[in-house]
């Protein structure tokens, strides 16, 4: 059978920024994604709610195996929370559980409960997140109206600012580290507040490197695309050497090369000392990821 016009699917690699519209959940906008672009292979690293907006980190081909990588980094967040009520999703889209009259609040009041928050905080994820139990995202407990045990787990809140303060809601910047679930830290703020709170609005502004104005909506793709010539899209995508450029680099021999990629660490002259490096050829291909071990040498991580 003859296979229909614009069913090839093409081998890109490399990364996307793309701004999530609200509505729409990570998922379904990785596939619309994977469908403009034709691609064979794409992921998505770090999911937003169907509530939130802002940036979706997608990878396409070689570039999805670093997703476990880009999981690790910190994100920043502006989120607007409504306090006084608290949902069963802790955010707009759960059910009310309890109403509370919210206190006469300013900014030193607010100041003086959000630097409880700030630093390294123990925090209990919510029954409506993704974290697995038994292989089971929480979630779908939460649905059937089960609570499992769930243990808390320490996050860093670099910096948590107050931006505004209009009666009964406040708008925070965050950045944190990895594993930190915004809607818990709203709903933790709330309580200190003695009134509760959930999240209205959340918008994601930066992952690890990459700020707001890299990004690209999903309206400016639609807008370039061309059935004829989708790869007119492909000045969106990023190498996959820019997700690592604060890390440095270590450019290693044909030699060195042919033993990294049968897995063995090697020695290569005027390497960092610790953490993790870019690899690549002399040439500059890049090779994927590394780790400088304790006594010198460059163990391979993950290879693209």
């Amino acid at each position: 059978m003859k296979q229909a016009v614009g069913a090839v699917k093409r081998n890109l690699t490399g990364f996307l920024l793309v701004d999530k519209p609200k509505g729409f959940s990570s998922n379904e906008v990785l596939q619309q994604v994977k469908k403009l672009f034709k691609a064979k292979k794409a992921g998505h690293a770090g999911s937003l709610d169907p509530l939130a907006t802002g940036m979706l980190l997608i990878c396409f081909g070689g570039a999805t195996k670093l997703l476990q990588f880009l999981l690790e980094v910190d994100k920043v967040y502006v989120v607007t929370a409504q306090l006084g009520v608290v949902t069963t999703t802790s955010d707009a889209e759960g059910s009310i559980v309890k109403e509370r009259p919210v206190p006469s609040l300013n900014s030193k009041i607010a100041e003086d409960v959000l630097e409880k928050f700030r630093g390294i905080i123990d925090q209990t994820p919510s029954m409506y997140s993704a974290l697995k139990y038994k292989g089971t995202p929480l979630y779908e407990y939460a649905r059937k109206g089960i609570e499992v045990p769930r243990e808390s787990r320490k996050v860093h809140i670099r910096t948590l600012n107050l931006l505004s303060i209009d009666k009964d809601q406040l708008q925070l910047y965050i950045h944190c580290s990895k594993g930190t679930y915004v809607r818990t830290l709203i709903e933790d703020i709330g309580e200190a507040l003695g009134c509760g709170a959930h999240v209205i609005n959340l918008r994601r502004t930066s992952i690890g490197p990459f700020t707001e104005n890299e990004m690209v909506s999903m309206e400016t793709l639609r807008l370039h695309y061309d059935p004829e010539k989708t790869k007119s899209l492909d000045a969106c995508v990023k190498p996959i050497q820019a997700l690592m450029t604060e890390w440095p680099e270590v450019n290693l021999s044909e030699n060195c090369t042919f033993y990294l990629k049968q897995g063995h660490p090697v020695q290569v002259p005027h390497s960092p000392k610790s953490g993790w490096v870019r690899l690549s050829r002399k040439s500059g291909d890049f090779l994927g990821i590394g780790e400088i071990l304790s006594d010198g040498r460059v163990a391979p991580r993950k290879l693209v």
